[in-house]
């Protein structure tokens, strides 16, 4: 155990708690003719590894300043050149992901796999896609993400409560078309999957490789256009999906529990900075677990610089990982597990269920503090950077000696104030990934991880957007419409200039004779709504409908025909 700061670390912050000073019983620091040093043979006991001595500390035995890696990043953090240099459509910005080349494979790859079908004797009527047609089907996807309804036809149908005087997708593409590229939408070549299908069971099987020329493109524009700042969080992502892969997860806890798992690399907001797709613990195979790999394989220091600090949850915390990365110039904090490998069992002076709220208790073990605090139950952190206490208090409910409830100060350590506002990035993530989403149900499993690269690139895309309204000071738009404008420019349908249906519904006279004596018997029907006789009727429907001033029979049929129809005149 410290027993006193060396003069050359600041002094700690301590605190009392309110029943009192604390009841720990330490020897109380003594000074002695080195005015303050402590003695070598302690000062080396206490900077290496398991140096505590068995017991847990309060939040008023003082503590050691950590030594934190500078921060050093290898670029500017936030949004890189040229992206910085004027101002940006989303159609400019969403490009830097899906780009003509990413198009372009798209196409090739599609038009290869529709002629196979064509081949297999499935009927269906193609003609080769092209860039810009790709483009458009693309942004029919992101419009139907933001209007979502049940199935895909219902966005042409006329004759339904959706239907609108301005059918979006019907002047963009027809229904069969967006459904012939939407069954032969392919990412990877027809020829080189049947190859690879060919090694399944072997080492060289790719159960990735329908996807991967994407994959790998997205990964690297991910990184490219944009550079984290200092506090970024790694977790997992589920994509929701039930198709038939030896890699597809369930996770018990998760809103999602069924899909394909991602371990993400994300900033504080929201930003997708990395990610890996999780097809089984054979592809990390270091012998160092599991959450070492995985965090290892995403906090790259030659893209990222030092002096970044991860963050985490109790499934990747681990003594061992946490000294690597120390070593590699990161910092990381981050939930742990009771009884894990390298926690501090001791349950000496341990906090237990009887403890007030906001009791704190550390152990420190050469770079890792290990802290306990008592909330509502008892949370364990362990941290590189932090110090135990540095006097920030959290509001709770807490019932009077009368039975009224008030809220009340309660010490809050420094590492779970931290972890609590840097840890939510791939939450965040997650939580705009789903607005407006273009994920819908789908047998391919491939076509589920397409739909989900397309909504990073929006979301990412999003985020650069409100990045760079911040650097010019400008008003950014909400993601839905950027999401709408970005759809309308990537079909080439501007919105505020939508055009408008032709109205065929004119009254006219029911007989064009020029003969007024034999308009009385000829020129007149009987109107659909009052039953009088009428000489007027609805030119597009031929039907008599009245037309006077004290009974206006046109006027009202057309208003009704515009409620059934969702519409407006």
């Amino acid at each position: 155990m410290l027993l006193f700061p060396p003069p050359s670390v600041a002094s700690p912050v301590t605190y009392e708690e309110a029943n009192g000073p604390s009841t720990s019983n330490t020897t109380p620091p003594q000074r002695g003719r080195s005015c303050g040093r402590i003695h070598g043979r302690e000062e080396s006991r206490s900077l290496s590894p398991g140096s505590h001595d068995g017991r847990w500390n309060t939040e008023a035995d003082p503590d050691l300043v950590p030594n934190v890696p500078r921060f050093t990043p290898k670029r500017t953090p936030g949004v890189q050149p040229p992206l910085t240099f004027g101002k940006w459509s989303p159609l400019d910005i969403c490009s830097q992901y899906f780009d003509e080349e990413v198009i372009n494979i798209l196409c090739a790859n599609t038009n290869k796999n529709a002629m196979r079908n064509l081949e297999r004797g499935r009927k269906f009527t193609w003609a080769d896609v092209y860039p810009e047609e790709m483009k458009k089907y693309i942004g029919l996807l992101l419009y139907m993400g933001v209007m979502d309804l049940p199935k895909v036809r219902d966005f042409w149908r006329k004759k339904t409560l959706f239907h609108v005087p301005f059918p979006f997708p019907a002047t963009v593409m027809s229904r069969d078309r967006f459904l012939a590229i939407s069954c032969n939408l392919h990412i990877s070549g027809p020829m080189e999957d049947a190859e690879n299908d060919k090694k399944r069971g072997t080492e060289e099987y790719d159960c990735l490789h329908r996807v991967q020329p994407v994959l790998d493109i997205m990964r690297n524009r991910c990184m490219s256009v944009y550079h984290p700042r200092q506090n970024i969080s790694v977790d997992e992502r589920m994509i929701a999906t039930k198709a038939r892969i030896f890699f597809k997860q369930y996770m018990k806890a998760k809103p999602t529990k069924w899909g394909i798992k991602l371990f993400v690399l994300a900033d504080v907001n929201g930003y997708t900075v990395d990610f890996k797709i999780y097809t089984g613990k054979s592809k990390f195979a270091s012998g160092k677990g599991l959450s070492f790999d995985v965090v290892t394989s995403l906090v790259n220091r030659d893209y990222l610089g030092s002096g970044y600090v991860i963050y985490c949850d109790n499934f990747y915390t681990s003594p061992l990982l946490f000294r690597h990365l120390h070593q590699l110039g990161f910092g990381a904090c981050g939930t742990c597990r009771e009884g894990s490998v390298g926690v501090p069992s001791t349950k000496q002076n341990a906090p237990s269920k009887r403890s007030p709220r906001g009791s704190i208790r550390w152990i420190r073990d050469d770079v890792l503090l290990f802290v306990k605090w008592m909330d509502t139950r008892e949370v364990t952190m362990c941290t590189i950077v932090h110090t135990v206490y540095s006097g920030e208090t959290v509001l709770r409910w807490q019932t009077t000696e009368d039975g009224q409830k008030e809220k009340v100060p309660v010490p809050r350590p420094t590492a779970v104030q931290q972890y609590n506002k840097y840890m939510g990035g791939v939450d965040t993530s997650d939580q705009m990934l789903g607005t407006n989403s273009v994920h819908r149900k789908t047998r391919k499993w491939y076509m589920t991880i397409f739909q989900h690269f397309l909504d990073i690139a929006v979301t990412n895309s999003f985020i650069l957007h409100k990045e760079l309204c911040a650097i010019h000071h400008d008003k950014h738009m909400t993601q839905q419409n950027f999401q709408e404008l970005l759809a309308a420019q990537l079909t080439g349908v501007p919105l505020d200039s939508s055009p408008k249906e032709r109205c065929d519904h004119l009254p006219v006279p029911v007989s064009d004779t020029q003969d007024l004596s034999q308009r009385a018997s000829m020129g007149r029907r009987c109107c659909i709504r009052c039953k009088r006789s009428t000489p007027w009727k609805c030119q597009e429907c031929d039907v008599g409908l009245c037309l006077q001033l004290d009974r206006n029979c046109f006027r009202e049929e057309k208003d009704w025909e515009g409620l059934r129809k969702g519409g407006s005149l």
